[in-house]
């Protein structure tokens, strides 16, 4: 598939996917309007991709569940939330999935928690804590969005992580290089090209992991 380049076209592609029915459109839409609103009350997003908004932020997470099989979905752990991206995208576009949103700052969390009030996403809720902190449980698919490099995002996600468990991880330009250095874990990750970005990637594959010594790491 071309790359998105506009709003336009990010909205008509996600017109297009499965979960995007009517209704979750409208919460698509609702979503930009909240983060409009409280962006103009805390940085969530740069206001450039702000401009944006439906390629770079809506778009750029919906993308991701085109790489989840169909019966693949809940729990969902999205680690580092922040402004909710993908977190509330994929939870607006599939309300019945339990989505876990993992958050530290405060101000981020109330937003976090406001918006899914704001959009009656009832399976969703906010981990208001470092990672660390939070317990552990097994996700089905684990996503992170400018979280932390991809060792240390192993390192600190990969108790909650099972041999079927799907890591989704957009990484920009740095994703393979990630991939390739990744030391001390045996896993099955490939790099996609992303539909929004014809320079980025985003990590796909599966943890199997901790090895036990300087074994070659698998790809």
């Amino acid at each position: 598939m071309t790359a998105l380049d506009s709003n336009a076209a990010a909205r008509a592609w996600l017109a297009t996917l499965p979960e995007g029915n009517a209704v979750a459109l409208e919460r698509l839409e609702s979503l930009v309007a909240l983060l409009r609103e409280e962006n103009a009350r805390q940085n969530l997003v740069s206001a450039a991709s702000l401009d944006a908004v439906w390629l770079r932020h809506v778009a750029d997470s919906a993308q991701l569940l085109c790489h989840v099989p169909r019966e693949t979905w809940s729990p969902w752990l999205d680690l580092g939330s922040g402004a909710g991206f993908p977190g509330l995208v994929v939870a607006a576009l599939r309300p019945e999935c339990e989505v876990v949103l993992v958050e530290s700052r405060s101000k981020r969390i109330d937003w976090l928690q406001r918006a899914i009030t704001a959009l009656a996403l009832p399976c969703a809720r906010v981990a208001g804590a470092r990672l660390e902190l939070v317990e552990s449980f097994p996700a089905r698919v684990i996503s992170a969005r400018a979280f932390a490099p991809l060792d240390r995002l192993v390192e600190l996600s990969a108790r909650f992580s099972t041999s079927d468990t799907l890591w989704l991880l957009p990484k920009g330009r740095s994703a393979r290089d990630e991939v390739n250095q990744l030391n001390g874990w045996s896993h099955r990750f490939h790099v996609e090209h992303s539909l929004t970005d014809t320079e980025a990637g985003v990590i796909v594959g599966q943890v199997l992991g901790k090895l036990s010594g300087k074994k070659d790491r698998k790809r």
